[in-house]
């Protein structure tokens, strides 16, 4: 990595301080050749192998579900985030998340396959023995063994450290044997290889690797679900499990390491995954309303449908636009980790904890996204959508789960704004003098700037202003609560929800830029058109946040004094944006779909 990129890469969080530039941001359009190539691969497996038969894959088939993770396994589907040393294709970060993209409008298959290559494979990988590492990776690269992970109980989900299954070491202290029960398993009825916690002596958390024909480890027959149907989901218990005291992963006592660290990345490639199965989900809708005639006219030529249509495209453009500006983020983090000496896994973890706060912020963001477009697509199908006959239906059902797993979004929500005050008390971000500054101007006059600015002058200093109200809302409500203030829930989610638009307006502003500098603005009409309705409406709902925060614990004098702020800070200049919405549908009905 060269210097000059060391110096631009900002710090987990830091974008909440500091300006970005366009030329240091990665977007969609700097994918490489052989990304693209990648790419292109995955969503053909999805058209030829999967989508066909999702009748099929729902009802269970035996044997079906595994036969496609292995079909995928030797297309080297599944190790492109795997080392070449253990039999995977030793691909980037943003290669990875790609991958992850491109599977994830496989419906059940994309919950399988993403579940086997993340924490069924990860948590060995990067906290494995080398022994452990060269048993198992090489099979679970080529998806010969199926990998799960058990970590959820009847009493305790969300607070995954409430754990009850217990491990106590033999008499003969060869093996470590297991008693309890884990529930929601995905892929946990043909796994071949399960990452389970349990706590040592009944308080010490750790990981195990469980093999299915260890004694002492059974099955619940599968579960039947609201969505992603085809998906195994299986209870597992364990009834005096024998499990060899050479399959424990990582430290006794440090299980939470691997679950925590784990879930940085399946964070990110969640909301990739998502990403990818509301842009087929885009395209269903688009066909589908250009098709579908009443009055004599397709239904696409009406507004009503053309502002649904325009409104998915620009929710999933500024996910996309955030998403890989973070995957290369990590991608660089891991680069200057490796360059410093640190083994591939330190360094991949390291990265992905460094940007945490955005790992989360991406969960929420790209899995509303896709709830908002399976919901809106079933509305464009009209009854029609709500038969099972159609694939937007299915869509609609499988999508829900998005919102639960990988930690529910109200926790990631409360865990961005958490970990961005930890990281500021412990002086890894420098957010007091910013927001010190900004309680100084809201005593001060404002300014309404000069005419003559410069290209987005206007939209730069919006996403400014943004920020600000971000800073003056979170550093009144900590300054006002103090330690109390984790107990305000309402509070910090309004924050977080401030944080997570001012973040995807600032990644889709800086993608827009890049572009308008590579190819002019003709060529990008129909991007601006997205950034500028983003920007229109995400000043009025951060302004809604930011007011519903501060009303529950600021009045009087300071109340009125942050409410006028918070009206200066997020004041968008008037914009047709129905206008811009036509502009946008037409484009996607010219083309007769999303791009994928």
């Amino acid at each position: 990595m060269s210097t000059a990129i060391k110096q631009s890469v900002l710090k987990g969080g830091e974008w909440l301080i500091k300006e970005s530039a366009a030329g240091d941001t990665f977007i969609p359009e700097d994918f490489s050749e052989e990304q693209q190539m990648v790419k292109d691969m995955c969503l053909s497996f999805l058209d030829t192998e999967v989508l066909p038969i999702l009748d099929r894959i729902d009802k269970l088939e035996p044997g079906l579900m595994p036969s496609l993770v292995a079909k995928a396994g030797e297309q080297g589907l599944l190790g492109a985030s795997i080392p070449e040393q253990y039999g995977g294709l030793g691909k980037d970060f943003i290669t990875s998340n790609l991958v992850s993209e491109a599977l994830g409008g496989g419906h059940s298959f994309s919950v399988a396959v993403s579940a086997h290559a993340g924490i069924g494979t990860l948590p060995i990988l990067y906290f494995g023995t080398e022994a452990q590492k060269q048993k198992y990776i090489p099979k679970l690269a080529t998806g010969e063994w199926k990998g799960a992970y058990g970590l959820t109980e009847p009493g305790s989900g969300s607070d995954a450290l409430g754990a009850k299954t217990t491990a106590k070491l033999s008499a003969d202290g060869k093996y470590y044997v297991l008693n309890g029960q884990k529930i929601w398993i995905t892929n946990g009825g043909f796994a071949d290889v399960y990452t389970v916690f349990a706590k040592v002596d009944g308080d010490k958390f750790t990981a195990f690797i469980v093999e299915r024909g260890f004694p002492g480890f059974t099955q619940g027959p599968e579960e039947h679900k609201m969505g992603i149907k085809g998906s195994s989901t299986v209870q597992l218990y364990f009834e005096d499990c024998k499990v060899p005291v050479e399959n424990v992963l990582g430290e006794i006592g440090r299980g939470h390491i691997i679950a925590f660290n784990i879930l940085n990345i399946g964070r990110l490639k969640l909301c990739a995954a998502a990403l990818g199965g509301a842009k087929r989900a885009a395209t269903t809708s688009i066909q589908y309303a250009t098709t579908r005639e009443q009055f004599k006219t397709p239904i696409a030529n009406f507004g009503a449908i053309k502002q649904k249509l325009a409104e998915m495209a620009v929710q999933l453009w500024v996910c996309e636009s955030a998403l890989y500006r973070v995957a290369r983020w990590i991608d660089d983090k891991e680069k200057s980790e490796l360059e410093a000496g640190k083994p591939f896994n330190e360094a991949l973890l390291g990265a992905a904890e460094e940007y945490a706060i955005e790992c989360a912020m991406l969960k929420v963001l790209g899995s509303e996204v896709l709830d908002f477009v399976v919901d809106e697509g079933v509305q464009v199908h009209g009854g029609i959508g709500f038969s099972d006959e159609v694939v937007i239906s299915k869509a609609y059902r499988d999508s829900r789960i998005n919102r639960i797993y990988e930690g529910t979004n109200e926790i990631n929500r409360l865990l961005t704004v958490d970990m961005v005050l930890k990281r500021a008390m412990k002086g890894r971000l420098d957010l007091m003098g910013p927001a010190m500054n900004v309680q100084k101007e809201l005593m001060s006059i404002p300014d309404f700037g000069s005419g003559d600015e410069e290209s987005f002058a206007k939209e730069k200093k919006l996403i400014a202003n943004f920020k600000k109200a971000i800073l003056m809302t979170a550093g009144a409500a900590v300054q006002k609560l103090m330690m109390k203030i984790e107990h305000e829930q309402e509070i910090l989610m309004h924050i977080a929800d401030m944080a997570i638009y001012t973040f995807a307006a600032e990644s889709a502003l800086l993608r827009v830029m890049k572009l308008v500098e590579s190819r002019g603005e003709a060529a990008t009409a129909f991007e601006l058109d997205i950034i500028r309705t983003y920007l229109y409406d995400a000043a009025d709902k951060i302004n809604k946040h930011g007011k519903d925060a501060i009303n529950a614990f600021a009045e009087g004098d300071e109340q009125r004094m942050m409410l006028l702020g918070l009206k200066r800070f997020t004041k968008a200049e008037p914009f047709n944006s129905k206008e811009a919405r036509r502009r946008i549908a037409d484009k996607l009905i010219s083309l007769n779909k999303y791009p994928l």
